[in-house]
This record gives C-alpha cells, sequence and structure tokens, in this order.
C-alpha cells in the first residue's frame, strides 16, 4: 500500500465529521470536486471503500471508522511534534497542565504550590479547558500533563497516576422532582434528559464548557451526573444528589507516554505526594509507568 499523506487524512477526518462533503468543502475552504477526488485517491491508497452513500451525505464504512480513529491519532502526533519542539527551544522549562475548571478535587492549588517551593521548578501554566478536551490537548502537544476523569475521558496512549477517587451526584435544578432526596439510584433517572459532548452520547444539548452545562441544568434543559467534589463548584440555583449506585469516578493525572522529561517527572512526583497527604483514605493503589 502507498503511504498515506496528512493532507489526505485531514480531508477525510472533516469528512468523515461533517458526512457530508460539501459542508466539509466549506469548512475546509475548498471546492467540492477536488475534495472528492482527493478522497476518491485516498480510498485507492488503502483499497478499499471508506465512505457510502445515505441519503443527502455520506457515512462511514466499517473500514473508513478504522481510518477515522487512526488517522486522529496520526494528525494529534504531527500536531504534538510541532508544539512540542517550539516548546523545546524555550529559554526556561514549562510545563502546561490541561483541566477543566472546578475537576481537580481541590487538589491543584496545593500541588503548584509543592512543586514551585522544589530547586529550579519549571513555569507550569494551567490550561482551563472546556469538557471533554483535556485528552485532546495532551495528544495534539498543547499540554504537557492533564487532569482526566476515568472511565469517562480516554486515557489510551498517556502514562497516569491516580490522584483521587470520588462518587458520583447528579446535579438537578431547583424544583426537580428529584431535587429534595437526600440520595438516588440511577434508575430513578430514567427518562431524564443528559447532555452530549464530543463522543458522549445523549439526549440533551450539547455541551462545550462547565458554564454552559451549570445554564442549561438552572434553565430545566438537562441534568447531569458529575463528581461529587463538584458539588463545592455549583451555582446556588443549583441542587446536588448522591447517586448511590454510581460507579467511581477516578481522578488521574496523565502524560504522554515514555516522557523522558525530568521537569514533567519532579512535577507527577509532586502530585502524588500531595494527593496522598491530602485525602490518603480515599486513594487506592495503581500501576502505572512512570516518567523517572
Amino acid at each position: 500500500m502507498e503511504r498515506l499523506e496528512t493532507r489526505e487524512l485531514a480531508y477525510f477526518v472533516v469528512v468523515a465529521e461533517e458526512q457530508h462533503v460539501g459542508r466539509a468543502a466549506e469548512r475546509l475552504g475548498m471546492a467540492q470536486p477536488p475534495l472528492s477526488r482527493a478522497i476518491s485517491k485516498l480510498e485507492r491508497r488503502v483499497g478499499v471503500p471508506l465512505l457510502e452513500r445515505a441519503g443527502r451525505g455520506v457515512r462511514l464504512t466499517a473500514a473508513g471508522k478504522v481510518l477515522m480513529h487512526e488517522a486522529r491519532k496520526v494528525l494529534d502526533a504531527a500536531a504534538a511534534a510541532g508544539h512540542r519542539t517550539r516548546r523545546a527551544a524555550e529559554a526556561r522549562p514549562r510545563l502546561v497542565l490541561a483541566m477543566k475548571a472546578g475537576a481537580d478535587a481541590g487538589l491543584v492549588p496545593e500541588i503548584l504550590r509543592r512543586y514551585r517551593e522544589q530547586p529550579a521548578p519549571a513555569t507550569v501554566d494551567v490550561h482551563v479547558c472546556g469538557v471533554a478536551e483535556q485528552a485532546t490537548l495532551l495528544r495534539t502537544g498543547e499540554a504537557d500533563m492533564a487532569l482526566l476523569h476515568l472511565p469517562h475521558d480516554d486515557a489510551s496512549g498517556f502514562d497516569t497516576e491516580l490522584l483521587h477517587v470520588d462518587g458520583q451526584i447528579a446535579v438537578l435544578p431547583q424544583g426537580h422532582r428529584l431535587a429534595g432526596r437526600r440520595s438516588i439510584r440511577l434508575d430513578d433517572l430514567s427518562g431524564e434528559t443528559l447532555p452530549r459532548w464530543r463522543d458522549v452520547p445523549g439526549t440533551g444539548p450539547v455541551v462545550r464548557d462547565g458554564s454552559q452545562l451549570m445554564q442549561l441544568i438552572a434553565l430545566g434543559e438537562t441534568i447531569a451526573l458529575l463528581p461529587a467534589a463538584s458539588e463545592a463548584y455549583l451555582r446556588r440555583d443549583l441542587v446536588a444528589v448522591p447517586v448511590e449506585d454510581a460507579g467511581p469516578i477516578s481522578l488521574v493525572l496523565a502524560w504522554p507516554e515514555r516522557s523522558r522529561s525530568t521537569a514533567l517527572a519532579a512535577f507527577v512526583r509532586t502530585a502524588v505526594a500531595t494527593a496522598r497527604s491530602a485525602r490518603p483514605g480515599e486513594l487506592r493503589p495503581t500501576r502505572t509507568r512512570r516518567t523517572a
């Protein structure tokens, strides 16, 4: 098989996401005929159909789904190479930590304080991102490390250390039928509208960030299941009710596999030590590769 080109893969991913060649061409800022030719050329390269017609649009074949998954990894790796190369040329070491607002179990301020007390610490920039964006920022090299929530976030391709284990709460608007309960079970939420973000299915509105989610809940447009630690950051017009039978949420610090950054290794050690001293009874051991 001929070597695939990143440009062709980028075109294919946009077509697959839009499920329509015309919309994909508009998004890419190009005419539709050359985009169609590029996709046809890609199919000839791999030797199998990647798309099939579906009404007025297209949908992925089984082979197309595989290529889309692999293409995203290739494109992320190419972006990461550029970001990390430029950062390596900076005069002072710098680390970027990606996290969602209010999703650190209250650990990040103390981790940063302890890390900055060490000899010659790197500069740490905290990138507060939208819902489910941390792993993408890490894969593209825009972040060096990220706080992920398992099992919801995809940690494949990363090394991780467990920082905190939490239960789950249902976040509801005031006046909701379940708002006065001391606790509920998942069956109690049957029929409720849940938000959608990225690849996470739901029946409600698409959510981009935490503040948008809180507003939609307050308006009665959706509810949400969140880690229990999120309760400390809720608006006053929202209600949190523990969900007894919801699985635990593990907060982990993640970074690229086989990293050789000594600054990153020092930050990981500081984060783990801080988490264990802050909440030793709630942590469980985890097997992982380390940077040092």
